[in-house]
């Protein structure tokens, strides 16, 4: 069997997880600082809150920043549903801005338009929240001069992202948002297991969040009403979630942060294989900003014939997969009164997409085979 993608798990990782289980702190321990301190040292980023999912800190994103009754959060339909998910459960309104037909990412021309009326009629968006598909980066400068404009806040969703590059940066430092969120999800490009981690430059927000994470607890002296001298003392200021991290978790992405840039040239050179040994097929190859690396988490071609592939390869043992039914048309969201053509791009690019296998652990063999069944057909 040949996943589209799935977690490269060595003997490091493991012995890394099997000390923690021999430590006195299996949960909130020291471990779980040094992946954010290191996740920090990776991206340039200022402060890192590890969180058990990417949802997790997308919705804790949103509720530090403040959207809440009466707000609206604005993100792209090719993505998850986690993305406006996290919205509703912020009881705030979600909207979408479809999708640049070359890149799959947020349309900066469509969210201009959309700005533009939305000024007019006075709804205009309390967060915007483009999503870095495949792992290649929005055009966050242009999104940037937009927020500056129009006076919204930025969450950038990049779950897909790790290990890319924006304007000369790692993407993840902030340069261009209030908050950034990844995934470490097991085909994702580093994993914890499950998790994620919210990144910010801002102090007061990476306080809001490490707050909300942990129950709205704190036992820091500065901010506690009950003053006593008391070492077992703490006082919940806020309400708040268990959204947090283990140190078992932490472990395994700490071990695994050694070894991201291994993962990155792995999934370049499967990209440029595959670039190579198809481009004379009839079909279209993912869109690739070599100024601005993708971290390459998915490798989503377009083909008129993809029911066609995508039995064919599943026929073959090669579980190639589809990123993704456009959010909007999901039946949930038409429930609220989205409808398909609402956003055309999103729904174009969903109805020819298969994500080719690309992960660390793909052999050269079994890339072979990927190829070679679909030059069959």
């Amino acid at each position: 069997m040949i996943p589209y993608s799935r977690q490269s798990i060595n003997e490091q990782d493991i012995e890394e997880v099997i000390k923690v289980l021999r430590s006195d702190l299996i949960t909130q321990g020291p471990i779980n600082k040094k992946f954010e301190e290191e996740i920090c040292s990776y991206t340039g980023c200022k402060y890192s809150v590890v969180t058990n999912s990417a949802t997790s800190a997308l919705h804790l994103a949103c509720l530090a920043l403040g959207l809440g009754p009466g707000d609206t959060l604005w993100t792209s339909p090719n993505s998850y549903v986690a993305s406006a998910n996290v919205g509703l459960l912020c009881n705030a309104e979600v909207d979408f801005v479809d999708i640049d037909s070359k890149t799959y990412n947020m349309c900066v021309k469509a969210l201009d338009q959309k700005l533009r009326k939305a000024e007019a009629d006075g709804k205009l968006p309390k967060i915007v929240m483009p999503v870095h598909f495949a792992g290649q980066s929005c055009d966050m400068i242009s999104i940037k001069k937009l927020a500056e404009k129009y006076g919204f806040k930025i969450i950038e969703d990049a779950s897909h992202a790790i290990g890319g590059r924006y304007n000369g940066k790692p993407i993840g430092s902030c340069s261009f948002s209030d908050i950034v969120v990844f995934s470490f999800h097991p085909v994702k490009i580093i994993t914890t297991g499950e998790g994620g981690s919210a990144l910010t430059n801002d102090l007061r927000l990476s306080e809001r969040l490490r707050l909300m994470c942990s129950h709205g607890v704190t036992r820091d002296p500065s901010k506690m009403v009950t003053k006593s001298g008391d070492a077992w003392v703490y006082d919940q200021i806020s309400l708040g979630f268990n959204f947090r991290m283990s140190d078992l978790n932490a472990a395994l992405g700490l071990s695994q942060l050694k070894r991201i840039d291994q993962f990155i040239r792995k999934r370049n050179e499967i990209a440029k294989r595959y670039d190579e040994e198809l481009s004379q097929l009839n079909l279209k190859l993912p869109f690739r900003d070599f100024a601005n690396p993708s971290s390459l988490h998915l490798y989503p071609i377009q083909t008129k014939q993809r029911g066609r592939v995508f039995d064919l390869c599943h026929k073959e043992g090669i579980k190639v997969n589809v990123h993704y039914k456009p959010i909007h048309i999901q039946p949930f969201w038409q429930n609220r009164g989205f409808l398909p053509g609402d956003h055309p791009n999103s729904e174009a690019y969903y109805s020819k997409a298969i994500s080719l296998p690309i992960h660390p652990e793909l052999s050269d063999e079994q890339q072979e085979k990927v190829i070679k069944v679909l030059k069959s057909i």
